[in-house]
């Protein structure tokens, strides 16, 4: 799977090692392109799986602000619920595609 912005690509990895939540497919933290990201002041809660810390995502002169995302510590009881820890897993979104 990859994701791609302005015809790069800034995480791949394969399918089994995605983890897919709520329609959304996260990507094993090794998997990104560490150079292509900026920590980002923005954060999101979400009710069941806490609170999510966001990676700006610059490629091809242009930069996505916000346009991945991830949950540093997940909630009680989100891991199982999913059934895999998602624990720093990175999800895309704002035009970041992900293909197989």
């Amino acid at each position: 799977m990859k994701a791609t912005w302005n015809d790069v690509i800034v995480a791949e990895a394969p399918k089994e090692d995605l983890i897919r939540i709520e329609g959304n497919w996260y990507f094993p933290p090794s998997s990104i392109k560490k150079e292509l990201y900026s920590d980002s002041d923005h954060h999101t809660t979400c009710h069941w799986k806490g609170e999510a810390s966001y990676f700006d995502v610059t490629a091809g002169g242009q930069t996505n602000d916000f346009g991945a995302w991830y949950y540093p510590v997940p909630m009680q009881g989100s891991v199982e619920r999913v059934g895999k820890d998602f624990a720093n897993y990175v999800a895309f979104w704002n035009g970041i595609s992900v293909t197989e």
